[in-house]
């Protein structure tokens, strides 16, 4: 029955699409016609229906019928037919004399066979029994962009990846399956060819061959410590052809903030002031500025990447080199990255291979200050809230400033000091790889992170009130922090009859250093030296150095039977110096198996189901991210003492010993499903898992006798708990492919254990903290008063108090949970439409139910000050009997304006990510330029937004990157709209 229906729906789908390009085209010649006929049968003789026969560079084409016999009509003997099914090889065969062509098409395993890169090796994705993803050199070519986060965004189901903010020097957060701690890092492990790190903004996409995300403690325990969080695998480029090939990837494109926010003009700035009582000479202040037209620009975006690859029977090399250049949409951002990498693999006998990934790159950025108010230097608050009614300038070239507070424009926070950050970095490993024995292989591996930094700030002693008042200043930072890895793994493989095992053992050994200085000094004569010498007094000066090692032991243990029976044991064996003696080493096992159902004798027949494995597995993972020297009793510094009537300085305990810290510990149970469906033109992926962290690394409050307020102990526990699915169709394969790909995740976060306290973080505007942390909820909880409404006899915000009944003066007793940040589902949707050359790439991604605390209308709708105000305040109550949702102005007042449900929105989102059209040139014009191959291209990045949200920008968050500080937006930087067009072209 299967058969028969693919076989009329594809029949019928070719007869339309043949009309639809006869009256698109039309018919301009008669030619001379040959009829070829035949018949298309599988491996086992049985004739398929549906297989596309297409003559090669035409749309003229058919379909087999359920017999697998065709007929087609050839205008020239020169002509090849292109035979081609879902899930089997393509044939292609020249007509020739031939009027009956027969063809055997056999299945294609490649996508079972492939391999898929995991902790310390690879494996068949059809053995692979633990949860991992693969993002591969398609993906990360299809769109242009300057960090490899942003390409996983959307791509990955239970990954969720956020640039906290739109600056182009902006890092990602990633989250696999929710965040797993309080206190350490919930930042997943980044691992490029080998070596673990950081921070991937110094990656270059364009290097990118695959990436391969690890979720489920079965896959990602063999990085023990390291892997609580999930890890990603970053594997670049290697020589594909014998033949060197050059390609050049060239991009460039415009961008800009998609959304701005309407203020009070100058005359409805004055009457509100007027109106709170502030006075002055208005004839002085008679500017209208758009401060949001100073702040807010088109910014640009350019990248030159070329390298140069090949290989032969001994010698695999990559090397590439490039530019990437990129200024904000807001005045003074940029960023510049220039890279280089050489990739090189040497087979010097049958027994010894050499090899080494190597980069290096030369970053810099200048950053802009957000998440702050206009007083304290935050450049889009203050976008908002200056007044119009003043310039940018004095006479005397000075910055304005506020009519009544010296609060100067943002423009002075964006030109009136120089901010430059400089990082250079030196990645890479070196290994080599012995085989013996026949079925042993050993492998030395050392890798190395080297990279230096450097800040250089200088406040003009001339042009801002507060550089003025310093008389000048000139800051330094500098750090250099070295890693390294030295790891030596021993495996063995071996097939007998329809056993299959592999075999890993090794160790790994890891050491950080970090070394860093701080100089500030003031008293400038003039802003001709920027340097720290030009200033006479020197403010502070420090330096620092630490280190922190691990030693570790890993095994790992492969074992399929009849490609049916799957079974993965992992152990790794950590010790970090970060904890005390008695608790030094944890033991980190994991167990996975797989079942592939659809090799059993029960389904073999079943022709609709192509692939089918069950996946189950457990684990125990470690985090160590707390800082160095976690147990130790340190000292501080700071502390005076009177001695002999005379004030000395001195250092004083800082934190007590705690010998008995531990690890952080995740433990995971994953279950999984893949299923693949008529020759894998449907293939879906689901899982189900439940992590569970304890023994959390807290910063937890002592009792007072101790002499200390509180201290890292290892108490509270955490829980996610989720579902994912991603699902991959063929919806259409003739002249015209279109594939589509959709995940959605869906996580659920719940602090377990906390001891009976509750923290609260997250401080908003001198209104309190907005985050409370406490048993039974989930992290990112936001805080605060519920907002009933405003009174229309006094026009003062009335909130729900405790005991249920309303009051103009609540206590923090009265403050509730009014908000929860973390989305009830994310999800990504990407359609890919191919015809000819033509290639059109949509791609949506969205997360739905999270709320936000927009605490930047706190600022704009508080009319607590002198600040300019949101437009919305042209509703607020004025007078008794007035009917509003805006209070009353209340100078020196912030009883209207607390953080409560009045502040907090749906921050849901469905956002058109990229889409993409490009078109390749065919290879009779490419062959005649002498290219290999010739790809433009146009690219729309966040084009379009479906929200409720009223900020700028629904994905913000204005604590980064942070555990517990989400859904805050405080003047925090947008993401931009973008143009890029392109072209990628090979030699």
């Amino acid at each position: 029955m299967t058969k028969v229906f693919t076989a009329y729906f594809l029949e019928k789908s070719s007869v339309l699409i043949l009309l639809f390009s006869l009256i698109l085209f039309g018919f301009t010649e008669v030619l001379a016609q040959n009829t070829i006929s035949g018949t298309v049968i599988d491996q086992n003789g049985e004739g398929i229906p549906g297989v596309t026969i297409l003559i090669k560079n035409t749309t003229t084409g058919t379909t087999t019928d359920f017999n697998g016999d065709y007929r087609i009509t050839a205008s020239s003997t020169k002509d090849i037919l292109v035979f081609s099914y879902i899930g089997m090889i393509s044939e292609e065969v020249t007509i020739g004399s031939q009027n009956q062509i027969n063809i055997t098409l056999k299945e294609d395993m490649i996508r079972l066979d492939e391999l898929v890169v995991i902790g310390y090796g690879t494996q068949n994705k059809k053995d692979v029994t633990g949860s991992v993803s693969v993002v591969g050199s398609e993906e990360m070519e299809s769109r242009p962009n300057t960090q490899v986060g942003s390409l996983i965004q959307g791509k990955v189901a239970g990954v969720q990846v956020q640039a906290s903010s739109g600056k182009p020097s902006q890092g990602i957060s990633m989250r696999i399956r929710g965040t797993n701690s309080i206190n350490a890092g919930s930042e997943p492990l980044y691992v490029v060819d080998g070596v673990p790190t950081s921070d991937t903004r110094s990656l270059s996409p364009s290097d990118i061959e695959s990436v391969s995300v690890l979720k489920d403690a079965s896959a990602a325990a063999i990085y023990g410590a390291q892997g609580a969080n999930g890890v990603v695998l970053i594997t670049t480029k290697k020589g594909t052809s014998t033949k060197p090939s050059v390609s050049l990837d060239v991009y460039g494109g415009v961008n800009e903030v998609w959304r701005t926010q309407e203020v009070l003009n100058g005359e409805q700035y004055r009457d509100l002031m007027t109106e709170m009582g502030y006075n002055t000479d208005w004839n002085d202040f008679q500017n209208n500025t758009d401060w949001q037209n100073e702040v807010f620009q088109t910014g640009y975006t350019q990248n030159y990447q070329l390298a140069i690859s090949g290989k032969s029977d001994k010698t695999n090399y990559y090397i590439s080199g490039g530019f990437t250049g990129s200024q904000g949409a807001v005045r003074s951002a940029e960023m510049n990255r220039a890279n280089f990498k050489v990739n090189l693999d040497q087979e010097v006998n049958n027994w010894l291979k050499l090899g080494s990934r190597v980069s290096y790159v030369d970053y810099n950025d200048v950053d802009v200050k957000d998440n702050q108010a206009v007083n304290q230097g935050g450049v889009l608050l203050g976008a908002l809230t200056t007044p119009p009614v003043i310039g940018i300038y004095n006479q005397d070239g000075t910055f304005t400033s506020n009519p009544f507070q010296d609060w100067e424009n943002p423009i002075s926070s964006t030109d009136g000091s120089i901010r430059g950050y400089n990082n250079k970095r030196f990645l890479g490993n070196f290994y080599a790889e012995v085989s013996f024995l026949k079925d042993f292989t050993f492998k030395t591996n050392l890798g190395i992170d080297n990279n230096t930094d450097k800040y250089d700030f200088f406040l003009d002693p001339y042009l801002t009130s507060y550089g003025r008042a310093l008389n000048g200043q000139s800051i330094v930072s500098q750090n250099n922090n070295s890693y390294y890895i030295f790891d030596n793994t021993l495996q063995y493989n071996k097939e007998v009859n329809k056993h299959k095992i592999q075999v890993l053992a090794g160790s790994v050994i890891q050491k950080y250093h970090w070394q860093g200085s701080n100089i500030e000094r003031r008293n400038f004569a003039s802003d001709a030296v920027t340097t720290p010498n030009g200033g006479s007094e020197i403010a502070s000066a420090t330096a620092y150095e630490s280190e922190k090692a691990n030693a570790s032991f890993i095994g790992r243990v492969n074992y399929a039977f009849n490609n049916k029976y799957l079974l993965t044991a992992n152990v790794r064996v950590d010790g970090s110096s970060v904890f005390g003696p008695r608790n030094r080493w944890g033991i980190f096992p994991s167990f996975s198996a797989g079942w592939r159902v659809s090799e059993e004798a029960f389904l073999k027949n079943v022709e609709a189901i192509s692939d089918l494995k069950l996946r189950a597995g457990y684990g125990i993972v470690g985090n160590d991210n707390i800082g160095t020297y976690a147990y130790m009793g340190k000292v501080g510094i700071g502390s005076n003492y009177p001695i002999g009537g005379v004030t000395q300085p001195g250092s004083y305990p800082a934190s007590i010993e705690n010998q008995k810290l531990k690890w952080e510990e995740s433990e995971q149970t994953n279950i999984g499903i893949d299923l693949g469906l008529l020759h894998d033109r449907i293939e879906l992926t689901a899982d189900a898992y439940i992590k569970r962290t304890s023994d959390l690394l807290l910063n937890a409050p002592l009792p007072r006798s101790t002499g200390y307020d509180n201290a890292i102990q290892n108490i509270g526990a955490l829980e996610n708990r989720g579902i994912e699915f991603n699902l991959n169709t063929v919806n259409y394969d003739k002249a015209i492919k279109w594939t589509t790909n959709f995940n959605i995740s869906f996580n659920r976060n719940k602090v377990t254990n906390l001891v009976g306290q509750e923290i609260y973080t997250g401080s908003i505007a001198g209104r309190g903290e907005a985050i409370q942390i406490k048993e039974g909820q989930p992290l990112g909880a936001i805080y605060g008063y519920e907002f009933l409404g405003v009174d229309p006899q006094t026009g003062n915000a009335y909130y729900m108090g405790a005991d249920g009944n309303s009051t103009f003066d609540p206590t923090p007793d009265d403050r509730k949970v009014i908000g929860d940040a973390n989305p009830d589902f994310i999800y990504g949707f990407t359609n890919t439409v191919m015809w000819k050359g033509f290639t059109l790439s949509v791609f949506f991604q969205g997360a739905q139910g999270s709320d936000m605390l927009n605490a930047t209308r706190i600022d704009t709708e508080g009319m607590t000050d002198a600040k300019n105000q949101s437009s919305a305040v042209l509703n607020r109550w004025k007078r008794p009997g007035d009917q509003t949702d805006i209070p009353k102005s209340s100078p020196g007042n912030t009883d209207n304006s607390r953080i409560s449900t009045r502040f907090v929105e749906d921050a849901s989102y469905l956002r058109l990510k990229a889409l993409t059209v490009s078109y390749t040139l065919p290879e009779t014009i490419t062959n005649k330029l002498s290219m290999g191959s010739a790809r433009f291209y146009v690219t729309g990045e966040n084009l379009w937004t479906l929200t409720n949200y009223s900020g700028f920008d629904p994905e913000v968050n204005q604590g980064g990157n942070s555990n517990t500080v989400l859904g805050i937006d405080y003047g925090t930087y947008p993401q931009t709209r973008s143009v890029i067009i392109g072209a990628n072209i090979t030699f």
